[in-house]
């Protein structure tokens, strides 16, 4: 695998009220409807929060800062490429009246239970989606400290004191 296969990407699991936030979108291969969370590729120039809560914006209109992160995950989709994504989980204590979706891919938002996801008429993008709720719900909960800042392989020299 080459490196143009390799994919690094963000989600936000939302939740409130015992419920959970998904988009619905059109899978770019299969062009069928699916659900999935707010999520994408971190941009050049971000660092992993700022590319999630850029993402869970455009994806829903929401402006939220991330609680914590649930780990790591990782897919390799039939198209043969890697993704590696952060799921970041997200837990308002309230939500504005209305809130819209940005982005013009995303066709729908959704408040699920994790059972109403599994019945749902519509699938999962991938297994990550309900993978990253069930690390939720197992209590997994990562401060954001542990994720660093990216740091300049260009930087003043040290001084000694």
């Amino acid at each position: 695998m080459d490196r143009s296969q390799l994919h690094l990407t963000v989600a936000a699991v939302v939740v409130y009220q015992g419920q959970f936030l998904f988009v619905e979108e059109r899978d770019k291969q299969s062009l069928q409807r699916v659900l999935n969370q707010p999520a994408g590729h971190v941009e050049s120039d971000e660092d992993l929060q700022r590319a999630v809560e850029r993402e869970l914006f455009e994806e829903t209109g929401l402006q939220l800062v991330a609680d914590g992160w649930l780990g790591i995950s990782q897919l390799i989709a039939s198209n043969g490429h890697r993704y590696v994504r952060i799921n970041f989980y997200f837990e308002p204590a309230e939500l504005p009246t209305t809130y819209q979706p940005q982005d013009s891919d995303i066709l729908a938002l959704h408040w699920l239970s994790l059972q109403e996801l599994a019945d749902h008429a519509l699938p999962e993008r991938s297994q990550l989606v309900s993978d990253a709720i069930v690390q939720y719900q197992q209590g997994v909960r990562l401060p954001l400290t542990l994720i660093k800042s990216p740091v300049s392989s260009v930087s003043a020299p040290k001084t000694m004191l």
